[in-house]
């Protein structure tokens, strides 16, 4: 009944966990430039996979930035602009990327005044400072520019991305809904972006979605199976139950996880230019060892049959590889996510607690093992009729 109790606990921590807040879980925070430059924030744009990087300096009512996408094909373009005068493209004055005729990657400046005008030259205000990088899938531009009003820290921005570029201009971009919503507001001071759609949410809510499945499953609900597999079953009054309990941990856990590697695929399709090679490869391997976990419950010999030993090898072995590949990756995930601190400590409070658990439960199993053993060996026997009857032990 404990171990019950135990796996309903996890399902009801589901909601809770969920809590985790999207803001705190942006991937830009994991993000390093090869200038080793550093900004006071960032976050995950809420549209084509952007991010955005920034430093304002109130002396001079200036903002050094870092803008990241990827483009919409390796020699596309990607853009980042203000708009001092409405919300959208029109009247955006733009920084762009690309690689120029020699494969070098260049900044170009362009005032967009309107979407069938798009002219390259000054902009409205002043950008002292404009690089630009490309790197496994994504160009960077980083750029100081000096603001359009001084002293105003809530700004309009716009970015986009493009599939290529003819004699040093940018062709036009598709229309899809990531791109039309990529536009919002840019709070200089408090760190906060908002977009003109639900895509960003969307992508975050995602990732949280990922995490929270991917934790439950491999993380917590796998071990708890395996914890009442290996001492519940000691105790002659939880048979048949222990083995009930641990095929109904390790099932839901398996659905659970398949599920959420699933939406880790779909994530990992919709972020071009992003790969986290080992989180993905160690799930990889998670789902494959076990669906043939799975499998060994349509295997299991009978336990006096002759296959039965090499059956149990076969279904430890995988069970407690299992086991150290979906901590091990919960860990990776959490620092991929990132999310607020308490829920990482959350997560080795609850793992700790069943290691605490697990080392009870061997010492008590042992005790009961032993106790077992000896039992059997001081008990007198007729072995002469092979009936078990007890007999008298000689003077």
């Amino acid at each position: 009944m404990a171990s019950q109790r135990l796996c309903t606990l996890i399902l009801l921590l589901l909601p809770a966990i969920s809590l985790i807040s999207p803001s705190q879980s942006a991937t830009c925070i994991s993000q390093k430039f090869t200038n080793n430059k550093l900004y006071t924030h960032c976050n995950d744009l809420p549209s084509l996979n952007s991010f955005l990087h920034w430093t304002y300096d109130s002396a001079n009512s200036s903002v050094s930035i870092a803008f990241i996408a990827p483009p919409a094909k390796p020699d596309g373009w990607v853009a980042w602009a203000l708009n001092p005068t409405g919300t959208g493209m029109a009247g955006a004055q733009a920084l762009v990327a690309f690689k120029d005729a020699q494969g070098v990657m260049t900044v170009k400046t362009f005032n967009i005044s309107s979407y069938a005008t798009i002219e390259e030259g000054k902009l409205s205000f002043d950008v002292p400072e404009k690089t630009a990088e490309y790197s496994g899938g994504l160009m960077t531009i980083f750029a100081t520019v000096v603001l359009p009003e001084k002293g105003k820290t809530v700004v309009n921005q716009v970015w986009q991305v493009g599939a290529s570029v003819s004699n040093g201009f940018p062709a036009k971009h598709e229309f899809q809904p990531a791109n039309l919503n990529s536009k919002g507001s840019l709070d200089l001071l408090r760190g906060q972006t908002t977009g003109g759609g639900s895509g960003g949410n969307g992508r975050l809510k995602k990732k949280n979605i990922h995490g929270i499945l991917n934790a439950v499953s491999w993380g917590i609900m796998f071990p708890i199976g395996i914890i009442i597999a290996r001492y519940v079953r000691t105790f002659e009054s939880a048979d048949p139950a222990w083995f009930y309990l641990h095929v109904f941990c390790q099932s839901s856990a398996y659905v659970i996880g398949v599920t959420g590697w699933g939406t880790g695929l779909k994530l990992g399709s919709e972020s071009k230019g992003i790969r986290y090679t080992g989180h993905r490869n160690i799930g990889i391997a998670l789902f494959s060892l076990a669906t043939l976990q799975i499998f060994a419950l349509f295997l299991r010999p009978k336990k006096d049959h002759k296959y039965r030993y090499y059956w149990n090898i076969y279904h430890h072995g995988l069970g407690y590889t299992v086991l150290v590949l979906g901590i091990i990756n919960v860990f990776k995930g959490l620092n991929i996510l990132d999310p607020a601190k308490k829920w990482k400590s959350a997560y080795v409070i609850v793992i700790s607690a069943l290691g605490l658990i697990a080392l009870l439960l061997e010492a008590i199993t042992w005790v009961v093992v032993l106790r077992k053993k000896s039992s059997k060996s001081t008990k007198p026997y007729d072995g002469y009729n092979g009936q078990g009857r007890q007999q008298p032990l000689a003077p």
